[in-house]
């Protein structure tokens, strides 16, 4: 600092009097130290002089670094983010309008993420996308970056290519990191990746189109089974026109009244008496027809617009419910997102006080998947719902992931047997005694039994064998609108044994499937 002052006198310190300046000090260890100058003027015994302030600055220059980073890159994996992607493209197309070079751009998105996630929880979720983001990093050359976009979604930009066709050997490359099984993955995780490219000049004559090639060439990518690569051909251009027009007509169902339910009846084996329906969710699309909801739930989830449509279900089946004149129980799926994402118990209280619905007709149906995505907050939820007075089930039970701990940690009412392992049983021998130990495993938790599915009097027969409580299948009957079933929902039958079935094997009455 002393070897600097000199400077001052020679009239080599410029700026304003009181005016901050910024400089760098060399330190004794030779290492530069930032420091900020505030240079005061005062008269001092007749004459004038000039006083500095020094202020160390390094812990605010640190600070503004670490802020200039964020903006930059992505917390979690440290890769460039959004902003320094299109920066790092604008750059590179001003260089390749001149060249007789390609640029390609591959866009990334990790196949079945959002199961790891509702699986194994957000901590390893996180941790697979830092272990994506090594992956790739590792296998690209210097001048080229990739980016994390969002969520599961990364983008690599390749400059200065003699032609399109080296922009598939990166890919390849991504796509063989991705299938070493000595990746630092958490245990129990496998991640693949579909990739789509798009390249500059052949397939692209701006930025934006050069994006938009390469996202319908990572939806082409995904349609063809995932863990490929897909280079853009216009045709492409139309399958993912279509698949973005599908999910703005899957947020737009409610508005437009495309959306309807449709009520599947449950009865209990001991009296043959239907106790209730489940209501089910169909789409009739105007162009489309008949759209399953194994096609459209999954986009409806993917676009966000799966919370105002399961709001929508609760809504219209608790309504429903509460017109019938017969105290029968409702039952309604949620999914992981209104169990972790939409304030389900407020939304369910608030629903049962519009509707007037009896809090104990209604049975919320929620897979083991919904609950160890966070299961703190799955827990606390299920305790806001039970306290509400309505029935929990655990639905889907027996498709993998189902575990007594959690039977035992969770307030559940009821397990619903999935269909697969219903429609093994007349086949399978391994099938029938996984069946007999859920059974004996409902007893020692003294939780009822449902089984869904039945199709068969084979099927029918166990579970009646095996003193199973309840069932739903095609055999009592198939999916339909509510007024099909009035003879069950209303009190002119008279007595409960109006809502019997009719005979031992179930068979309501001859309806067609909705």
């Amino acid at each position: 600092l002393a070897s600097f002052f000199p400077t001052v006198s020679q009239g080599e310190l410029t700026g304003t009097a009181q005016t901050p300046l910024e400089v760098g000090l060399c330190a004794t260890d030779g290492s530069t130290v930032p420091v900020e100058l505030i240079r005061h003027s005062m008269l001092y015994a007749g004459k004038q002089h000039q006083v500095l302030a020094v202020r160390d600055i390094r812990g605010r220059k640190r600070a503004e670094e670490e802020i200039h980073f964020l903006a930059h890159h992505d917390p979690l994996t440290k890769l460039p983010n959004r902003t320094s992607f299109n920066e790092k493209l604008e750059a590179e197309f001003a260089t390749h309008r001149s060249a007789e070079r390609c640029l390609a751009v591959l866009f990334l998105d990790l196949d079945r993420f959002k199961e790891i996630n509702d699986l194994f929880g957000h901590l390893v979720g996180d941790a697979v996308l830092q272990c994506v983001a090594e992956k790739i990093s590792a296998v690209l050359k210097p001048g080229q970056m990739v980016a994390r976009l969002g969520g599961d979604e990364f983008a690599v930009i390749v400059p200065g290519l003699p032609s399109a066709a080296y922009a598939t050997r990166t890919a390849e490359a991504i796509l063989d990191a991705f299938n070493d099984t000595g990746a630092n993955l958490p245990a129990g995780v496998t991640i693949g990746t579909s990739i789509g490219i798009a390249v500059f000049p052949n397939d692209a004559a701006d930025r934006e189109t050069l994006l938009s090639h390469a996202d319908a060439a990572l939806y082409e990518a995904k349609m063809q089974g995932r863990g490929v690569y897909c280079v853009f051909e216009p045709s492409m251009g139309e399958h993912l026109r279509d698949r973005r027009q599908f999910e703005h007509d899957v947020r737009h169902a409610i508005s437009r009244k495309e959306l309807r339910l449709v009520y599947q009846p449950q009865a209990e084996l001991l009296s043959n008496e239907i106790f209730g329906f489940e209501a089910l969710l169909r789409w009739d699309h105007p162009e489309r027809g008949a759209v399953p909801p194994a096609v459209f739930i999954p986009i409806a989830e993917e676009c966000g617009a799966i919370l105002k449509i399961g709001e929508w279900v609760l809504r219209t089946a608790c309504a429903e419910a509460a017109s019938w004149q017969q105290p029968l129980a409702i039952s309604v799926n949620v999914s992981a997102m209104q169990l972790h994402g939409g304030n389900l118990p407020e939304l369910v209280g608030a629903i049962l006080k519009e509707t007037g619905l009896d809090p104990s007709r209604l049975e919320l149906e929620i897979t083991e998947t919904c609950l160890i995505k966070d299961i703190g907050r799955a827990l606390a939820a299920l305790r806001q719902l039970k306290s509400l007075g309505v029935q929990i089930a655990m639905d889907d039970f027996g498709t993998g992931y189902s575990s007594l701990s959690n039977l035992r940690a969770f307030p559940f009412d009821k397990i619903k047997v999935d269909q697969s392992l219903v429609r093994a049983v007349d086949s399978s021998d391994e099938a029938a005694a996984v069946m007999r130990a859920v059974f004996g495993l409902a007893r020692g938790l003294k939780l009822p039994v449902l089984a869904e599915g039945v199709e068969t009097d084979a099927e029918l027969t166990f579970l009646r064998q095996e003193a199973c409580d309840a069932i739903q299948g095609y055999l009592l009957g198939r999916p339909c609108p509510i007024s099909d079933f009035a003879q069950h929902t209303s009190r002119k039958g008279g007595t409960p044994a109006s809502r019997r079935l009719g005979n031992q094997e179930l068979r309501l009455v001859k309806n067609s499937a909705a």
